[in-house]
């Protein structure tokens, strides 16, 4: 019995520091959430999941409203820090952070979270949805490095050449046979 789960990257935020929680889209953001939805409309949707974090919320409420689905907010698919969420670092220093915590599972800047922390906290939630959703099709809310980070522990030719071809919103269907994952197709174009 196959279960589908579609990995759904937000939209477009403007990056405000210290707002990482609570951040929403831009107006194109939401522009691009409306198009999104239209890709689900023909589709069964069973649960809808998200990381607590408005932009993700907001990127998949149009599928909700559409589904009349509510959506379960789960912590542990928060997006993953590489720092600390009070330390500034230039763009630079962050994306090759972010290279180098693919490379070295273990590896984070100060206060930031590891790829295997990350796993740690997400796969959990990732497998109890496999196993209560078994057979359905899910729709998760996401962020770029946490989605990449749980599709590397499936698979991991997932890492960061493939999470700097990512785009914002982006939509990546993943099926599972079991708990085993199958294939992944982008469906975002």
């Amino acid at each position: 019995m196959k279960t589908i789960i579609y990995m759904v990257r937000h939209a477009e935020s403007p990056f405000e520091f210290g707002q990482e929680r609570t951040r929403g889209l831009s107006e194109e953001g939401f522009l691009a959430a409306k198009q999104l939805a239209k890709f689900f409309t023909d589709l069964d949707i069973h649960y809808i999941a998200s990381s607590p974090y408005t932009r993700a919320k907001q990127t998949i409420q149009y599928i909700a409203d559409q589904k009349f689905l509510d959506i379960v907010e789960y912590e542990g698919l928060v997006e993953r820090p590489i720092k600390g969420l009070d330390y500034k670092a230039p763009w630079d220093d962050l994306f090759e952070a972010i290279r180098k915590s693919f490379v070295d599972k273990d590896f984070a800047l100060e206060g930031g979270e590891s790829t295997w922390k990350a796993q740690q906290r997400s796969i959990p939630i990732i497998e109890k949805l496999l196993n209560q959703q078994q057979g359905k099709n899910i729709v998760i809310g996401t962020h770029g490095n946490i989605m990449t980070i749980i599709m590397n522990y499936y698979d991991d030719k997932y890492g960061f050449d493939f999470w700097n071809t990512t785009s914002k919103p982006d939509i990546y269907k993943m099926t599972f046979e079991q708990n085993k994952l199958e294939k992944v197709e982008r469906i975002w174009k």
